[in-house]
This record gives C-alpha cells, sequence and structure tokens, in this order.
C-alpha cells in the first residue's frame, strides 16, 4: 500500500498529461482506495483494542471485587482499586489520551503492535479511537448505574421519610458541601468550580454499603438503622441534583448566580416533573409491555424511557444521569418493578464496572506523593477532604430530635461511606475537565478511606444495643 502511494505522488503532478487523459483520475482512485484500505485496517485493530481493553477491565474488577467481598468490603470499591492498578499509576494498560497519556505510554497499544501488526503509523489513531470508545461505555455505564439505582429507591418510602431523617439528610448534604467548598477556595486558593465540585463530592452517602452492615449486625430495624437508610436515600436523590447542577456549570467554566439559580431550578422542576408524568404514563407503559410478543419487551422499551429522559435532561443543560434516575424512580412505582430490576441486572454487569474501573484508571495517584515537594500541597488536599467528609457527618446525628436515648453517633457514622456515588461525582468530574489531577485523586482516596472505615466503625458504635443506652438515658 506504501508503494502505491508513492507511485501515486510521483506520477499525479506530471504537467504533459492532456486534461481528458484517464491516468490522473485513475491515480486518483488508487489513493483514494489506499485510504479506504487503511481506514478499514485501523477500524479491525480498534475493535482489537477494545475488545482487549475489555479484557483487563473485566479481569480487573472482577479480581478487585472479589478480593474485598472476602474480607467483608464492598466489590465497588475492589472495582476501583482494580482501575487503579492497571491504569496510569501503577501498569499503564489502560489509558486514556485525556489525562495527558500518548500511545507510547500504553502497554496495550505495545501489545497490539507485537501481536495484531499494528503498524507504528497507526498507533495514535487506533489509540485515540479506542479510548473513545471506551469512555463511550463507561458513560453508558453510569447511566445504567443511576436507572438501577432509581429503581432500588422507594418513592413512597421517600415521601414518606420521617422528619428526622430528612432533617439528617438535609445537613449531611449541606454541611460537608459547605465546607468542602469554603475550605478549598479560601483555604488553597482553589478556583470556584473545582472547589464547588470537590464540595459536592463530599455530599451524597453510599445506601448500599451502610445497608449491607447494617443488616449484618442486625440493626437494619431499629430506630437508628431507620434514620441512616431514609436519610440515605434522601443523601442520594439531594446528591444526584447537585451533582447534576454542578457538572453544568463545569460545562460553562465560571459561576454566575442567576445560571446556579436557573439549574436549581431545572432539576427540580426536571425530576418531579418526570416523576409526575411518569406515574400518569405508568399503566401505559404497563399495558403496552403486556402486548408485546418478542424477548426482551420490558428492558428494551424501559431502556427507551431511560433513554428519553437522559436525553431530555442532557438537552435542557443537566446532566443524563439524572433523567436515568428519573426513570428507574417512575418505573418503580410499576409492577415491573420485580422483573425489571432482574432483567436490567444482567445489563449492569456488563456496562457499570467499565465505569469504575475507567474512573480508578484515570486516577494518577502519583500526584500524591509526599516524596515529591509539588505534590504536597495535593496530599494536604487530600486530608483536608477527608477530615470534613467525615466530621460533615458524624455531627448529622447530633440533629436528630424527638427521640431519647437514641445512639446519634451510630446515625452520624451510618452516614460517612461514600462507595459508588462519590466515584459518581469523581468521573463527571474528570470527564468534564473541572478537576485537576491533585483534586481528582484527592477525591478518590477520600471515597477510598470512608468506605474503607465506615463499616469496622459501625460495628464499633453499635457494640452496645440501644434499648440499655434508652432505660439509662430515662433513669
Amino acid at each position: 500500500m506504501a508503494d502505491t502511494t508513492a507511485w501515486v505522488n510521483l506520477l499525479t503532478p506530471l504537467p504533459f498529461l492532456p486534461p481528458e487523459h484517464p491516468l490522473p483520475s485513475l491515480l486518483a482512485t488508487a489513493t483514494e482506495a489506499t485510504a479506504n484500505a487503511n481506514e478499514a485496517e485501523n477500524g479491525s485493530l480498534v475493535l482489537a483494542g477494545v475488545l482487549l481493553s475489555l479484557v483487563v477491565i473485566y479481569f480487573a474488577s472482577k479480581l478487585g471485587g472479589e478480593i474485598c467481598a472476602r474480607i467483608n468490603l464492598p466489590p465497588v470499591l475492589g472495582e476501583l482499586v482494580g482501575g487503579v492498578v492497571v491504569g496510569v499509576s501503577a501498569l499503564n494498560l489502560l489509558v486514556f489520551p485525556e489525562g495527558g497519556s500518548v500511545a507510547s505510554n500504553s502497554l496495550m497499544m505495545s501489545f497490539l503492535q507485537t501481536t495484531a501488526g499494528l503498524t507504528p503509523e497507526a498507533t495514535n489513531s487506533v489509540f485515540q479511537s479506542t479510548s473513545e470508545v471506551i469512555s463511550v461505555l463507561a458513560e453508558l455505564g453510569v447511566i445504567i448505574l443511576l436507572f438501577e439505582i432509581g429503581l432500588e429507591s422507594d418513592l413512597k418510602e421517600l415521601i414518606r421519610v420521617g422528619p428526622q431523617a430528612a432533617v439528617v439528610a438535609v445537613v449531611g448534604v449541606v454541611v460537608p458541601f459547605a465546607a468542602g467548598t469554603a475550605g478549598l477556595a479560601y483555604l488553597f486558593h482553589i478556583s470556584a468550580v473545582p472547589a464547588i465540585f470537590a464540595g459536592a463530592a463530599l455530599t451524597a452517602t453510599s445506601i448500599g454499603i451502610t445497608a449491607k452492615v447494617l443488616a449484618e449486625i442486625g440493626q437494619l430495624s431499629s430506630k437508628e438503622g431507620q434514620i441512616i437508610i431514609g436519610a440515605a436515600v434522601l443523601d442520594d436523590v439531594l446528591g444526584i441534583i447537585v451533582l447534576a447542577v454542578v457538572a453544568s456549570l463545569a460545562k460553562t467554566g465560571e459561576v454566575v448566580i442567576t445560571n446556579v439559580i436557573y439549574l436549581i431550578i431545572s432539576a427540580g422542576v426536571f425530576l418531579v416533573g418526570a416523576i409526575l408524568i411518569g406515574r400518569f404514563l405508568g399503566p401505559y407503559f404497563v399495558a403496552l409491555v403486556k402486548e408485546m410478543k418478542t424477548r426482551g419487551q420490558v428492558l428494551l422499551t424501559a431502556l427507551i424511557f431511560a433513554f428519553v429522559l437522559s436525553y431530555i435532561a442532557t438537552a435542557i443543560q443537566l446532566e443524563a444521569i439524572l433523567g436515568a434516575f428519573a426513570a428507574g424512580l417512575v418505573l418503580a412505582e410499576t409492577d415491573k418493578r420485580r422483573e425489571l430490576e432482574e432483567q436490567v441486572l444482567p445489563v449492569a454487569d456488563i456496562l457499570v464496572p467499565i465505569f469504575f474501573v475507567t474512573v480508578g484508571a484515570k486516577t494518577d495517584l502519583s500526584v500524591l506523593n509526599p516524596a515529591v515537594p509539588s505534590n504536597r500541597e495535593g496530599l494536604i488536599l487530600a486530608t483536608f477532604l477527608i477530615v470534613v467528609a467525615i466530621l460533615g457527618k458524624v455531627i448529622t446525628g447530633l440533629t436528630v430530635f424527638g427521640q431519647s436515648g437514641i445512639n446519634r453517633l451510630a446515625i452520624g457514622v451510618g452516614m460517612i461511606p461514600r462507595g459508588e456515588v462519590g466515584l459518581v461525582f469523581a468521573g463527571v468530574g474528570s470527564a468534564s475537565g473541572a478537576l485537576s489531577e491533585a483534586t481528582e485523586a484527592a477525591i478518590i482516596m477520600m471515597v477510598i478511606l470512608t468506605t474503607f472505615i465506615a463499616p469496622p466503625l459501625l460495628r464499633l458504635v453499635f457494640q452496645e444495643p440501644s434499648e440499655p443506652v434508652e432505660t439509662a438515658g430515662e433513669s
């Protein structure tokens, strides 16, 4: 192919050929055919790169998840750590150009050159295309994740949540967000949008991690357990609205009060409007599904609904994940909920690990290496975020009212873990370009540490049963 191109370049400019001579058109055709052949070859190598990337992603997610599951930690944390290991922080198997990496940094591209005949000239093109495909799959993964979270949330329970849980949730969002944002802006002189984004990452609580630990220690149905779960559910809703607003601010790169007010109002109106309209259309959804005779009628119809709401959210300058979450909340109210939950699990199993491993792979933990003087500010930043993340949730227990003798410390500790929700913030912030490497790594470290310490701390604060404490308080 290179020889053909050389002949074309040599013969095309010949001046003595008459205009009607067929040779120039034949040479142009040959050039186009050569380009098309190169594109086809690169396309097959992009597919090979994507397949190899998925092998690495799934292996890292399963190995990390299995290790964490065996030491009573959430598997999602293992997927994150697995991504860190195969990514830019360690093995360089899965690297991305938006993080400053080039094709020569990727061991996967070197492997393709050795095994699949990838030429050095085509390496950059294949690297860029492979990275784009994996990034799109990761975005689909987070949309499916938020759709699944919406399905697992009980809208009636949200409406019925007691005032104590509501107060705990609001305080648990406002205090970490305000303290984190103000501290980053005034103590570390970080610009407004990154500071707001990092502060927002401190808001949401991982209900999955907390619920699992409470169930294991038999406290899920206790007063404290019910308040924690109710507040964590509300936290997720408020956190997702905050994420949609902050991610929209990151796109503009500046904070304008009128824009912030518009985004908050539009996010609230969109979420409430989608739920109200969705509840009205719910019976029609069920009737339509029952009339269908083909495979996947429940799942595909639900995904159409989720993707339509995600598109609408994107079109009005919000995040697609808000639409996916709203779709999940709406469909959770139909009698197809259980069936849909079962059918969406395999889809989530395929796509969601791509998101978490990709978040880990893009995280460069070397920026927190204290041996490098320039990194020490990032390490101090991570320490600050971790302190705010813990204290900002622990104090929520003090806001519980009308409950004598209740274990307030247990309620605050139960709100600490960030888990998958914090990773969603980090991933969206990374994709938007709003976060520096140090800030992103600091958020990841905050998520990891709060997720690690929450289970043992919960077991510790619940060692003393609540009933004796209540009796002692009354006496």
